[in-house]
């Protein structure tokens, strides 16, 4: 958005129809591209990451009091947390992005201090053991076509909630296996305030699973796919996989229902019954 504003304003102030529509373009152009503008984009954009997830909440019609409570209570320990240890990651970002889009960094350090500490009330520093960094590697390596666009930002600042507020949660604290924590954050309605990490719960439960049936089929495959089978076409394979790893539930199956299916198919000239 930022590297697209700019090529708008850069092509006013080049083609504008009125000397006033370049002038105006050109004011931007320099308000866009100086220090202080992007320092105070990014501490804007901090803190509406951090009360988002809160912002949703309250615009819900069939409010929930008692866990709104616990997201006021975790957006205010989150915004200390930026106070108090956000400075120097702050910094590298805001250094990172003018070097982007070669903008001129002042060694003014002092002062920008003092907007971010401005910006944000003074509190008690909180403790921190939730690494949210390693979870959100998990998500995208493993789920990465289940968390797509801005749900991995998202994700991140639920996260950051989550790790706050869930800990000392009297019903959930002491959980500590993913099937029970699943269904506490369901019964005390915090499914729904953190909908991503219920997602990522609901898919780690099923990695194992997962794994195991994979390594079945890579089993199976050695023993049915033979070298005198070697030309077996891949949907027939696949059904004969089907049948051989699920065999208790293809014992099940009459060879009368069997046939019955083969002939809904279409119609047969041989009847094998």
């Amino acid at each position: 958005m930022y590297g697209a504003t700019r090529s708008v304003l850069i092509d006013v102030a080049a083609q504008g129809t009125t000397f006033s529509q370049r002038g105006d373009a050109l004011s931007a152009i320099k308000m866009l591209m100086s220090y202080e503008f992007v320092f105070i984009l990014h501490v804007v954009k901090d803190i509406m990451a951090i009360t988002d997830l809160l912002c949703r909440a309250l615009q819900q019609k069939s409010q929930d009091i008692l866990n709104a409570m616990h997201l006021v209570s975790t957006t205010k320990m989150l915004i200390q947390k930026l106070r108090s240890d956000g400075w120097e990651s702050l910094l590298e970002n805001v250094r990172s992005f003018c070097e982007r889009y070669t903008i001129l960094i002042p060694d003014m350090n002092a002062p920008y201090f003092d907007v971010l500490k401005s910006l944000v009330d003074k509190e008690n520093k909180s403790k921190w053991s939730f690494n949210i960094q390693n979870i959100c590697k998990l998500a995208e390596k493993f789920y990465p076509e289940d968390f797509l666009g801005d749900e991995k930002i998202h994700l991140q600042c639920e996260l950051q909630h989550y790790g706050l507020d869930i800990p000392v949660h009297p019903d959930l604290k002491n959980l500590s296996i993913f099937g029970d924590l699943c269904h506490g954050l369901v019964t005390t309605g915090k499914a729904d305030m953190y909908p991503l990490v219920d997602r990522l719960l609901k898919l780690v439960l099923t990695l194992p699973a997962s794994t195991t049936t994979s390594e079945r089929v890579f089993s199976a495959m050695k023993i049915v796919k033979t070298s005198l089978r070697n030309r077996m076409e891949d949907e027939f394979l696949r059904n004969y996989l089907i049948v051989y790893i699920e065999k208790e539930i293809a014992e099940t199956i009459s060879a009368e229902e069997i046939i019955d299916s083969f002939y809904l198919i279409k119609e047969r000239r041989a009847h094998l019954k």
